[in-house]
């Protein structure tokens, strides 16, 4: 299946949430969860700094460092999987992504609360490609001036692409929930502003 447009209302989404075969999403979940460097990152929440709910590593080229809840990250080299996967995307995407967000939820219990990817050094209008491995959790996303919600639910393997004005336009954020649900890693390719 390819990418399909999903209707949102001064947005630009689209998803195939069969991107990856289930043998590679196994093998790059797998690759992932031993040999990336996991840290526990402390963000500013309500005017004080507490660790986030869920563990990330912050990767990409040289320079192209990130700064979000009052933290600035430096990127982390590329592991070789995560190079073939850019390269993937560069060809079918035409986005020369730069560096990756990869988050990982060990359990129902970690979590993304409501945000906009809306740095400045992403610009005005940022691509963001979001890779799904490992359990199915529930992606939501709810416009800024209070209109309607969307709620998606992101499989193994699966592709959704945020585009446009999307994160001007509209929030997102993956919920906890007290059902029983496996780790998943969440890898969110960007293009970072270097030098600027």
């Amino acid at each position: 299946m390819a990418l399909s447009a999903i209707p949102l209302p001064d947005g630009d989404l689209a998803f195939d949430p069969t991107w990856l075969d289930a043998g590679p999403a196994d093998a790059l979940f797998a690759a992932l969860s031993a040999g990336i460097a996991w840290q526990v990152h402390r963000i500013r929440m309500f005017g004080r700094e507490v660790d986030s709910p869920r563990r990330s590593c912050w990767i990409g080229d040289p320079g192209a460092s990130y700064r979000y809840s009052g933290t600035r990250f430096e990127p982390h080299p590329w592991p070789t999987v995560l190079l073939t996967l850019r390269v993937r995307l560069r060809a079918e995407l035409g986005v020369d992504f730069n560096s990756v967000l990869a988050n990982l939820y060990r359990d129902g219990g970690d979590r993304m609360g409501w945000h906009s990817d809306d740095e400045p050094e992403l610009g005005p209008r940022p691509c963001i490609a979001s890779v799904s491995l490992g359990a199915t959790r529930r992606f939501l996303l709810k416009r800024r001036d209070g209109g309607g919600r969307l709620t998606l639910e992101l499989p193994h393997g699966s592709l959704l692409l945020m585009r446009g004005d999307t994160q001007r336009r509209y929030r997102h954020a993956l919920a906890r929930t007290t059902r029983p649900v496996g780790p998943r890693i969440n890898l969110t390719f960007r293009r970072i502003a270097i030098g600027g």
